[in-house]
């Protein structure tokens, strides 16, 4: 650990505190993204549910991935509960765009990691962000233009079905993540 792992009342800089704060977050999101899943396929969209329940198990990794570098950096890893899940939706538009919001907030969370790690100069915290913040560019595109589809399908989610499998449907494990805690199923 670096000087600055150990500042705060609780024994634990603002970089490591805001990162076990956030693989609350990912386990949220993986939950909520897990629910949306449910509702698409309940509804028998089964290329949109897919990529939902993917989308389920790489919020999931990605809160493991940095419980390995927290338990790597000798930081007791105590996980935070889960927020929050949505489950009562009217119309296919509004589980996207929900989606394409907690992206959004979850690239401002990893922002603020960033920050944080750079303030305290833990350089090999600002490094392992860098995968995050770039996965994030990835995640806001991919649901920004899903909405975008969504909305120019007018209602004809069988069109966004077409759409889903023939431009979303490849899925390729990233070699440059960091390592989980425990095995990667995503």
């Amino acid at each position: 650990m670096n000087a600055t792992t150990r500042t705060s009342e609780h024994g634990l800089s603002k970089f490591h505190r805001l990162l076990l704060d956030q693989v609350g977050h990912e386990f949220t999101a993986s939950h909520q993204y897990f629910a949306l899943a449910a509702w698409f396929d309940e509804r028998d969209l089964p290329g949109v549910a897919r990529l939902f329940y993917r989308q389920s198990l790489e919020e999931r990794d990605h809160a493991t991935m940095m419980v390995r570098y927290l338990i790597d950096n000798g930081v007791a890893p105590d996980i935070p509960g889960v927020g929050e899940i949505r489950t009562d939706f009217a119309e296919p538009r509004e589980l996207v765009a929900l989606a394409l919001r907690q992206e959004q907030q979850v690239t401002e969370q990893i922002k603020q990691l960033a920050e944080a790690a750079r303030d305290e100069r833990d350089y090999t915290g600002e490094q392992f962000l860098n995968w995050f913040l770039q996965e994030q560019v990835e995640e806001v595109s991919t649901m920004s233009t899903l909405l975008n589809v969504v909305d120019r399908g007018n209602g004809n989610m069988f069109d966004v079905e077409t759409w889903v499998h023939r431009e979303l449907s490849g899925h390729s494990d990233d070699p440059h993540a960091p390592e989980t805690a425990g095995p990667l199923v995503g």
